[in-house]
């Protein structure tokens, strides 16, 4: 849900903090920002366009061993907040491909009704209106390297429909190139156009039982549409881990209902269903709606359990020998907190600019000792190499305004250790070269910020 507006990337919080009631300035006993949700993000509230945020979603996505991300897609018209979320969902896409990950749009036709509703565009207009929109998406999403395709064409989900409820899909998308009509999914069912659908929480099933989905409810539904889906060409099943939404207590309407977390036990069952039911593509509801609780992102009451849930189903049924374990979820937070710490050292921003390509390329233990170094404000020798009678050292990590100094000692347990060489005009450019010694007992060499 890219969504998310609040200082000090944006002027003010946004609605999908507040929902008009909650004051995300003020905070609990526990220090806990007063946001519209049951849950807390790690990070603490964001915004969805601060690229050191982004960076911690995608690189949490790719060590959970995600593939890709769907976003909720409210097309590019400036009307209520739907431009903002645009201009966040490009932020989004940008990252996605930055780690290596697919992209792919849930577009809301509801969008097309609000509109008209609200006197933006006239009723005559609706389907023009959404054939601009996703000429829009094939333009600046569907055509771009990076987003998710299958036999070739772009994979398009719906939530819904909701205001095209007929047989207007494929006008809509016959403004398309023939290569980019979209291998279109669909809401509970597949309508005219449509591949096929994707299943979600059932929370209406809940109003039989107090508001409380039961399990036996929940199972009932899978059932129903795994039997509906096995009729049509492709099918995406979707695994969730709660719902408990925060809409009575924010006074914009009544609760959807709950969905219990069972200790996992709701995520874990979905999970492993939707991964061994033979569907195209498994998407997780959802990442970070934190109104409606049914977030995966790591917060302060679960921690990062649903992304060590989802390395061990990918293990299991997907990719036995997936390497990343859950000690290694805890990189892009250190990475993140840093970024806001040093935030003014541009060579430290450049050597946290290597820690995320290193763990994009699966080269944690790198990027852990690279992390330390710089957390403890040292630095790291990084590199070093022979060019005939010279030792080259590149040296990273947190380098002092003041510079480096190589020292170096032949006894590694008491020194003495004796300077060698040292920078002081360009820490940021600390590459050092020394004579290779042809005589004399081994030596071991450190750096030192001045």
């Amino acid at each position: 849900m890219p969504w998310y507006t609040a200082p000090p990337v944006s002027s003010r919080w946004g609605w999908h903090w507040t929902m008009n009631h909650f004051d995300p300035e003020t905070r609990d006993e526990q220090g806990r920002r007063q946001i519209a949700s049951h849950y807390h993000p790690l990070t603490e509230p964001y915004d969805s366009a601060d690229p050191a945020i982004l960076e911690y979603h995608v690189l949490l996505m790719k060590l959970a061993g995600l593939d890709g991300v769907i976003a909720d897609w409210y097309g590019p018209d400036d009307y209520l907040d739907y431009a903002r979320i645009h201009e966040r969902t490009l932020r989004l896409f940008e990252w996605t491909r930055r780690a290596g990950l697919w992209f792919c749009l849930c577009y809301e036709d509801r969008t097309i009704g609000r509109m008209i509703e609200g006197g933006y565009i006239a009723s005559t207009e609706a389907v023009h209106r959404a054939r601009s929109a996703l000429l829009e998406a094939e333009r600046q999403f569907l055509s771009q390297t990076g987003y998710l395709r299958w036999q070739n064409r772009p994979v398009l989900l719906n939530f819904g429909p909701v205001f095209f409820t007929g047989d207007q899909w494929p006008a809509i998308f016959a403004a398309l190139q023939p290569s980019n009509q979209p291998v279109f999914f669909t809401l509970d069912r597949r309508v005219t156009g449509a591949t096929g659908g994707f299943n979600w929480p059932p929370m209406w099933a809940s109003a039989t039982n107090g508001g409380v989905l039961h399990p036996s409810a929940l199972l009932h539904y899978l059932d129903g549409f795994e039997q509906k889906a096995s009729a049509w060409n492709a099918f995406v099943s979707t695994a969730f881990p709660r719902f408990h939404d925060i809409y009575a207590q924010a006074g914009v309407g009544p609760s959807y209902g709950y969905l219990d977390d069972a200790d996992g036990n709701t995520f874990r069952l979905t999970l492993h269903r939707a991964m061994t039911n033979g569907s195209l593509l498994v998407q997780i509801a959802t990442w970070n709606d934190f109104g409606e609780g049914t977030m995966i992102e790591p917060t302060v009451e679960f921690g990062y359990r649903d992304l060590q849930l989802i390395q061990e189903a990918r293990r299991t049924f997907l990719d036995p020998a997936f390497p990343c374990r859950a000690a290694d979820l805890a990189l892009p937070l250190q990475l993140l907190q840093l970024r806001r710490r040093d935030a003014d050292r541009p060579q430290t921003q450049t050597e946290l600019d290597l820690v995320f390509s290193l763990i994009v390329q699966g080269d944690l233990a790198t990027a852990r000792s690279l992390l330390e170094a710089i957390s403890r404000r040292r630095p790291l020798l990084r590199s070093w190499t022979l060019n005939g009678d010279s030792l080259e050292i590149a040296v990273g990590g947190y380098l002092s305004d003041q510079g480096v100094e190589i020292q170096s000692t032949t006894n590694l347990w008491s020194g003495p250790w004796t300077p060698v060489t040292r920078k002081t005009n360009d820490p940021a450019a600390a590459t050092f070269r020394l004579p290779v010694p042809h005589e004399g007992p081994p030596l071991f060499l450190r750096a030192r910020n001045l």
